[in-house]
């Protein structure tokens, strides 16, 4: 008895899901990423694998949409301000990368794979078109989006978004005779293709703001969830409908919304569906790839791949070293887009459909391409690993010195730079030092001298003024690097009080067996305060809640001398809990009205959950 085809359809579901669930945390476990997973995943799965699915491009078809939301979350990120900042990016690095990346695969497809002229321009113009899911996906996993480097990449992509639409047109000049397009046909989709942008910018600019507005004032959270996907999946078809990329409109979509009041309640709403779906088109590209085709023409694909990936990868290195960035930068943009992407697929589609390239080409080309897709996330890996990290440039940045000031401030982030101004005010004689040069530049915009050094080196210590210092401050927030530098401290430099910022409890207690003069764990008193301003807000008396954050610091105060009885403490080392120098044994407290009982040492929670990591 044969299975309902409803109960064919769910086993199907069941099969994708379980899929990524068992493969892509053993692939990221492995540091190979989740991209490769999904892409492994969909080739055991699919037609040449155990054979569950027969028909991936009915999947893949769905599964675009993942790609569109991913784009329409970059659009939110994108203010039409920054978007016409990165407009040289788009357009001027983007044209440089195309052109000198078309050329030269052009070349590469004639004289080494022996392609005509027309199918090597094909090839070539397909595999420009970097894969947008792909790229975008390594460089979140990353966390590299965000970052100039990253911003230059997306500004790539969102042009390549755009050349679809000419290729497509150059496909069909190549047509062959009998087969051409009429020039009233063509002018007909080119201004088919504006309307539908102009269209789109209408509506985002008069109606979905209001639209959001009135779904929020009625209040049903899934009617906006829903609303958001309308605007998604909108978008998505009209540019669709005027032959466009679905990817475009929905980025323009995003844009759109970028200012809108609601652009963060619809990125959380569309981030569930963007990452299945996301992950689902992965799937569905592991399942394109036709292993039948790669077994019988396998000469000619591994050639491809490697001719392709390289001839790219030497190009985009020589148009960005050309463009100002440096050679880890060129290295690893180039190593992050050598691949073909999804446009591929359509712009052969469309080649084969004309007549341009044959049957056999198209698939060999498709194969060539989502192999170099699956390479991808391997060469990355393999080129952040061989490669050494680049250093910082410290044009500008003056290296720590010959100091010889009072304090010596090691650690400039949020801590360092609060401690640092009750000094300042003072003013006593400060030399700062840190070793993030980003940190360092964003300082001296606001007039702090802060000099570059790390802080766990003897030799940046004495350089800094370290053997002369009456008080070093260490405002690091790494525990690791915070007990090298007191432990270095300790040993070269006893004649300075040593001040420490410390992580946890835990920390604070091997602080002071290591010696330290003030311990301060670095959330501590800022926690009591925030609870001390809540029961005030809650209508408690200021004085009540003042005696009550005084109890805390007196309870937490005991708990703290009751860990530290059973070890060996340097004499006279101070014990700091909040803005307290020294605790005494807490004498008896008296809860206030309001509160039903006070609590026991032992009813103090332990650090096993930090009281105050953040």
């Amino acid at each position: 008895m044969s299975a309902p085809a409803d109960t064919h359809q769910l086993v199907n579901v069941v099969a994708l899901l379980g899929a990524a669930v068992v493969v892509i945390p053993i692939f990221r476990k492995l540091g190979l990423g989740s991209v490769l997973g999904y892409l492994a995943a969909g080739l055991v799965i699919g037609p040449f694998g155990f054979g569950w699915f027969n028909d991936p491009q009915s999947i893949l078809h769905v599964a675009e949409l993942g790609v569109v939301m991913f784009l329409f979350v970059i659009g939110l990120e994108m203010r039409p301000s920054h978007l016409w900042s990165l407009r040289r990016e788009i357009f001027g690095l983007g044209t440089l990368q195309i052109a000198v990346c078309a050329a030269g695969l052009t070349l590469l497809g004639m004289y080494v794979l022996g392609l005509r002229a027309p199918v090597a321009f094909i090839g070539a113009a397909g595999f420009v078109l970097t894969s947008t899911a792909v790229v975008m996906q390594l460089l979140s996993e990353r966390g590299d989006l965000t970052l100039p480097s990253g911003q230059k990449i997306v500004s790539i992509l969102l042009f390549e978004d755009l050349l679809i639409v000419p290729l497509l047109a150059i496909v069909a000049l190549m047509a062959p005779a009998g087969m051409e397009v009429s020039p009233a046909e063509r002018w007909k989709a080119i201004a088919i293709g504006a309307g539908c942008i102009i269209g789109l910018l209408a509506a985002g600019r008069w109606l979905l703001n209001p639209l959001f507005r009135i779904l929020a004032q009625a209040g049903a959270r899934e009617v906006m969830t829903a609303a958001a996907l309308l605007v998604v999946l909108g978008a998505a078809l009209l540019m669709q409908l005027g032959g466009l990329s679905m990817a475009m409109g929905a980025f323009l979509a995003g844009v759109l919304l970028s200012e809108s009041t609601f652009r963060h309640q619809i990125e959380a709403d569309i981030e569930p569906f963007r990452g299945i779906l996301l992950g689902l088109f992965f799937l569905g590209v592991g399942m394109a790839l036709d292993v039948s085709v790669v077994l019988q023409d396998w000469r000619f694909i591994a050639m491809g791949v490697l001719t392709l990936m390289v001839g790219k990868a030497v190009c985009i290195y020589v148009v960005a070293r050309l463009t100002g960035s440096d050679h880890h930068q060129a290295i690893d943009r180039g190593v992050l887009m050598a691949q073909g992407g999804e446009f591929a697929f359509v712009l052969f589609g469309a080649a084969a459909a004309v007549g341009v390239i044959e049957a056999r080409v198209n698939a060999s080309l498709t194969a060539i391409v989502v192999l170099s897709m699956a390479l991808t996330p391997l060469f990355v890996l393999l080129q952040r690993r061989l490669t050494p990290a680049a250093k910082p440039s410290l044009e500008g940045i003056e290296a720590v010195s010959g100091q010889s000031a009072s304090v010596l401030v090691i650690g400039f982030g949020r801590f360092g730079q609060v401690a640092s101004q009750s000094l300042l005010a003072r003013d006593v004689d400060v030399t700062i030092i840190d070793n993030d040069i980003e940190m360092i530049r964003s300082a001296e915009e606001f007039g702090f001298k802060i000099y570059y050094g790390d802080g766990t080196r003897l030799d940046v210590l004495r350089a800094s003024g370290a053997g002369t210092a009456r008080a070093i401050a260490v405002c690091t927030d790494r525990k690791e690097a915070t007990d090298r530098i007191v432990e270095l401290v300790r040993d070269e430099f006893p004649q300075a009080r040593l001040l420490v910022r410390s992580y946890d409890r835990e920390h604070s207690l091997g602080l002071i067996h290591a010696g330290v003069d003030f311990q301060i764990r670095e959330t501590f008193e800022s926690a009591v305060q925030f609870g001390s301003a809540a029961l005030i807000e809650l209508g408690v008396d200021e004085d009540e809640a003042a005696t009550i954050a005084e109890e805390i610091r007196k309870r937490d105060a005991e708990r703290f001398e009751l860990e530290m009885a059973g070890g060996n403490l340097m004499a006279g080392a101070k014990m700091v809990f909040g803005n307290q120098p020294g605790v005494p044994r807490p004498t008896p407290f008296t809860p206030p009205k309001r509160r039903s009982r006070t609590l026991n040492p032992e009813e103090v929670p332990a650090d096993t959950v930090d009281d105050d990591a953040g």
